[in-house]
């Protein structure tokens, strides 16, 4: 069996306000977006039903929602009981639990879990089931795009060929005045993805900008980085 096939990916319950957090965002700044947001993947997150109440209109986009809901939902448990391990065995990746209970981490992903479940039984359409790097949606779609915990979390998955088509792929989707954000730039043990550069260089070349973002983690203050692209008005895709 190919190494890959062996590798599963964690499929996160992740709240809106952690969405902010990780990517640098503000509920005031995603009301704000003329356009829709694209999520992918979206795993089983919360932020297209919360969103949806800041009149926010987000699609989520993940190659497992082609599976049946239930099965979605145990890898879904699941991957809130390995959180709640890694939390307890390698607490130094973590914020301390002085700023943020690790408990009630949990539940938020508890609630999130809720919160998506009853979302796509009731807008089934705005859960696509797809997979970089071949989206069906149309150039320029989305204002905002995010994609979280894959392509350099799982490097197994995504060598550098692979995480090249894919973030050129979530550009492509990605209305020219808009932005697409990828986070985090390490892999499950927080190694930091040493062909970054080189891949940025290559990007470049195909005629897409980007950028390393810092901010600073609400309590205790560690720097979180994400990558942004953008294109100028006349990109083009092109191959190399």
């Amino acid at each position: 069996m190919p190494r890959d096939r062996l590798v599963v990916v964690l499929i996160t319950s992740r709240p809106l306000d952690e969405y902010c957090a990780l990517f640098g965002l503000s509920r005031t700044a995603l009301r704000a977006l003329d356009g829709p947001v694209l999520d992918c993947p979206g795993g089983a997150a919360a932020l297209v039903a919360e969103a949806r109440e800041l009149g926010c209109t987000v699609l989520a986009a993940d190659p497992v929602y082609a599976r049946p809901a239930a099965e979605l939902l145990d890898r879904a448990e699941r991957a809130r009981g390995a959180m709640a391990v890694a939390m307890a065995t390698a607490p130094h990746r973590y914020q301390p639990a002085r700023y943020r209970p690790y408990e009630r981490y949990l539940r938020s992903w508890d609630r999130a879990r809720r919160l998506f479940a009853a979302d796509r039984a009731a807008h089934p359409a705005d859960y696509v089931a797809a997979a970089l790097p071949a989206l069906p949606f149309a150039d320029g779609s989305f204002a905002l795009t995010l994609s979280s915990y894959l392509l350099f979390a799982y490097p197994e998955l995504f060598p550098p060929a692979a995480q090249l088509a894919a973030l050129a792929e979530l550009v492509r989707v990605t209305d020219r005045a808009g932005t697409v954000l990828v986070h985090p730039l390490h892999d499950a043990l927080g190694r930091r993805s040493p062909h970054l550069p080189q891949l940025r260089e290559a990007l470049g070349r195909r005629g897409i900008s980007s950028e390393l973002r810092m901010h600073r983690v609400p309590g205790d203050g560690r720097r979180r980085f994400v990558l942004a692209l953008t294109r100028p008005p006349r990109y083009r895709p092109c191959h190399d």
